[in-house]
């Protein structure tokens, strides 16, 4: 082999190995490029020339018990602009807009959105129908006015309006959930978005199947609830009536499934509108049967006579001598009529609602007794029904009570609750003792369909069967022609209630306002077999109103409807004859 064959040989290796130094750093490259940098290097793409495009996750539905929808998602579009291409025509395009969205959009902000510097992505406006969008772009294309494009989005809306608003809530600008069921399972309602990007034409226009980057859109899980719709707009109805017909400030309607907690229909009235967002004021939007405290009155005898026959102090026909009135403390009390001694069997006090009489029971209990039992019926305590700004209402220290706190308590004044706590008490009586945890909620569900339940607390026993028995007895005779509430009384069904009237406390002096009420009444049936407790509360009505003239007869209409919309049977006897006298 001669030199210049030798020297041509090496020059071949040489380039060989350069040629494979090559490739190699392309290799590496591609590599750094497809795998390493992949997100790097699509986010410069987006910059340089291409437009991200955002695949929005629907949130989930909001269901009654049988799959009715009352809070739920649908398509909408939002108006973006690309400020590289339109920056040289903001003013035509923001005038443009401003013809065919009117007072939706304002001239000079959208100038300064289509000028913004380094961008390539602003939003012009939201919450557009696509006929109005469409109008739009076809009005900016004639103009030969690029840059501007559509993106999916979803909207809230509530088909019932009104319907169950105060329970439901209502979703912010930005999709969140900020009340009720929509702030407390915001992040099972909501999904995940998706997003794609493209890359863009220089008049605009996405080039097909060059997509750089995907991610997939999750949905938000469905909530289904335990409301029943149509107990829930018949409720709304007949309660929004009894406010106006009463001039009452306002009014709650609430129903439980007595076996299972269940609330089957919530009603706030005056509400707001959480499709057309009207009405909605604070006073409108808080959520009163869980936020708001009052002083229940005389409801609250209930739960101080159940305490009593708990520990075998009382039963239903035991005698009480009751005084014409009473001053303890220094604190004259008396009772709503005028009347000398009487003598009253326990029932009897239930069934005219006498203070007096309540006291004298009561007075057989020790303030650190009263204050445990009321304590393990729930008061001072949040329910656990999973709504948001739940008040734990106010027990003050039995420790601190004096004679005149330990007599007002166990008639319902001198002690706050709310609509939820005394539907979880009286529920335990009607429940045979047994007490359990409100809910509004049953189950979430995939968009495949398949339901997660959502877990309660655990019943337990308050006060024996035969306490609640008794007591069940005694609030039968309220209900009967001589008691405070016949209004109440269902014809086919034995009906057990409480009437309920309280002074109302100023919130800025801490004092009661004499001639201001709050008046209710809870009640069960059938009371030989107990399925549903309701609870009818009036604030401020007219000041001759009383629980048995304006909260019965609104618990009678609203109790029926549950009865037969859930098909329950008759009660199969009359009730008991209870003697309220001796």
């Amino acid at each position: 082999m001669t030199a210049n064959q030798l020297l041509t040989r090496r020059r071949l290796r040489v380039c060989l190995v350069l040629v494979v130094v090559i490739f190699s750093l392309f290799g590496a490259r591609l590599f750094q490029i497809q795998g390493l940098d992949a997100s790097a290097y699509a986010a410069k793409a987006v910059a340089s020339g291409t437009q991200k495009k955002v695949d929005p996750a629907p949130r989930g539905a909001i269901l009654d018990r049988n799959g009715e929808e009352l809070a739920t998602s649908v398509d909408g579009l939002t108006l973006i602009a690309d400020p590289k291409m339109t920056v040289e025509n903001a003013p035509q395009i923001a005038r443009v807009l401003r013809e065919k969205l009117g007072d939706k959009i304002d001239y000079f902000d959208t100038i300064d959105k289509l000028r913004t510097p380094k961008s390539r992505y602003v939003q012009l406006i939201r919450d557009l129908p696509k006929w109005t969008a469409d109008k739009a772009l076809a009005a900016l294309d004639k103009a030969r006015l690029p840059g501007v494009f559509t993106e999916k989005e979803t909207l809230r809306t509530y088909p019932g309006g009104r319907l169950a608003a105060n329970l439901l809530g209502y979703t912010n600008a930005a999709g969140e959930g900020v009340a009720g069921i929509e702030q407390q399972y915001d992040k099972i309602l909501t999904g995940t978005d998706g997003s794609s990007t493209y890359e863009v034409s220089p008049t605009g226009q996405r080039i097909p199947m060059a997509d750089s980057t995907v991610k997939e859109m999750v949905p938000g899980r469905d909530v289904q609830t335990t409301i029943d719709r149509d107990l829930q707009w018949y409720a709304d109805q007949r309660l929004a009536d009894a406010v106006q017909e009463s001039s009452a400030d306002w009014g709650l309607a609430v129903t439980m499934d007595v076996k299972t907690c269940q609330i089957v229909q919530m009603s706030q009235a005056p509400t707001f509108d959480a499709d057309t967002r009207t009405g909605m004021t604070d006073d409108r939007t808080v959520s009163r049967g869980v936020q708001h405290v009052y002083e229940p009155g005389s409801v609250m005898k209930t739960v101080t006579m159940a305490a009593l026959a708990d520990q075998g102090k009382i039963a239903a026909d035991t005698p009480i001598v009751v005084p014409p009135k009473m001053t303890i403390d220094r604190f004259p009390i008396g009772d709503y009529w005028q009347h000398g001694t009487l003598r009253l069997t326990a029932a009897g006090v239930i069934a005219k609602s006498s203070n007096l009489g309540t006291i004298v029971a009561a007075q057989q209990m020790s303030n650190t007794t009263m204050h445990a039992y009321l304590s393990k019926f729930g008061f001072g305590q949040k329910t656990g029904v999973s709504l948001p700004g739940e008040s734990k209402g106010i027990l003050t220290d039995g420790s601190g009570w004096t004679k005149a706190n330990h007599a007002t308590i166990s008639f319902g004044q001198g002690i706050s609750v709310t609509a939820m706590q005394m539907m979880r008490a009286v529920g335990a009586i009607a429940n045979a003792g047994k007490m359990c945890e409100p809910s509004v909620v049953t189950s979430t569900i995939d968009e495949e369909g398949n339901k997660v339940p959502v877990s309660t607390g655990a019943t337990k026993r308050i006060v024996s069967k035969d306490a609640a028995s008794a007591v069940t007895r005694m609030m039968e005779a309220v209900t009967a022609p001589d008691g405070t509430a016949p209004a109440a009384a269902i014809k086919g069904y034995r009906v057990a209630g409480k009437t309920g009237t309280a002074w109302r406390v100023d919130p800025t002096t801490g004092r009661y306002i004499r001639g201001q009420n709050t008046v209710s009444f809870m009640g069960f049936a059938p009371a030989d077999n107990p399925r549903f407790l309701t609870y009818i509360v009036l604030d401020k009505p007219v000041s001759s109103a009383g629980g048995g003239s304006t909260a019965a007869p609104v618990f009678h209409d609203v109790m029926s409807m549950a009865l037969e919309r859930f098909g329950v049977a008759p009660s199969g006897s009359k009730s008991p004859k209870v003697a309220q006298d001796w």
